[in-house]
């Protein structure tokens, strides 16, 4: 198979990760002919600038739900692959929906390389997104934002517990569920979106944050989703707005 010109411009693939990402773009290509609309990969590669220790990430898009390759993650010739697998509908239906993830999920809306795309589906996805961020009003995001913090509080009120049973090892794990949520929820009140987890929480300074310091993060966070019309707590009638 022809490599794409535009693919071959962008991306480097006399590098390891370059080459087997070709490789896996024609290896689904050539089993899956009838199924595949089109590829592309997202991640560090789609932006130019991976590493030794980046993964491919390699998206795979079919015309119907349930065909092609099954997705995965496994190392191939010792470089970590993820690979995903979405039906073309259900992906631009993805892409018109803000989740409590979306600071963890628009980068693969909004940056893609694509391999193979006749038809443009990868555009197509993007703008879609963009409008929809363009379209949601600032109450969707703050009750999202609401969300991961009830998320992160109960997390970081459980660590503090578990510190004072002297169980550190568990403490550290819901440290860092609490953390990654107050990232999302400054993603969210920013309107910011993050390439991962690490990116997440370096970004918004939550990262190295102890206890205390995440706990005032935390009071500050309710106080400004207060602020904005979403209070963190209330009475039993407005659980549902």
């Amino acid at each position: 198979m022809a490599e794409n010109e535009s693919v071959i411009a962008e991306l480097d693939t006399t590098t390891p990760r370059g080459s087997l990402a070709i490789r896996l773009r024609d290896a689904v290509q050539e089993r899956w002919a009838a199924d595949i609309q089109a590829v592309a990969l997202c991640g560090s590669m789609a932006h130019g600038d991976d590493t030794d220790s980046s993964d491919v990430n390699l998206v795979v898009v079919t015309y119907r739900p349930r065909t092609g390759p099954r997705p995965t993650r496994r190392r191939v010739d010792g470089i970590p692959v993820d690979l995903r697998v979405v039906s073309a509908e259900d992906g631009l239906v993805q892409a018109r929906v803000l989740t409590s993830c979306w600071p963890l999920e628009a980068d693969a809306f909004i940056t893609t390389l694509p391999m193979d795309d006749p038809r443009g589906w990868f555009k197509t996805r993007r703008e879609a997104h963009l409008n929809l961020l363009a379209e949601a009003r600032p109450m969707e995001f703050t009750g999202l934002a609401r969300q991961n913090w009830a998320v992160a509080s109960s997390a970081h009120a459980r660590a503090v517990r578990l510190t004072q049973w002297y169980d550190t090892d568990a403490a550290l794990i819901l440290m860092a569920d609490a953390r990654l949520h107050a990232a999302l929820v400054a993603g969210f009140l920013t309107r910011t979106y993050f390439r991962n987890v690490a990116d997440a929480v370096k970004h918004t300074g939550v990262a190295a944050a102890d206890m205390q310091e995440l706990g005032a993060i935390l009071k500050y966070q309710a106080e400004e989703l207060t602020a904005r019309g979403r209070p963190v707590d209330g009475r039993l009638a407005a659980l549902f707005d």
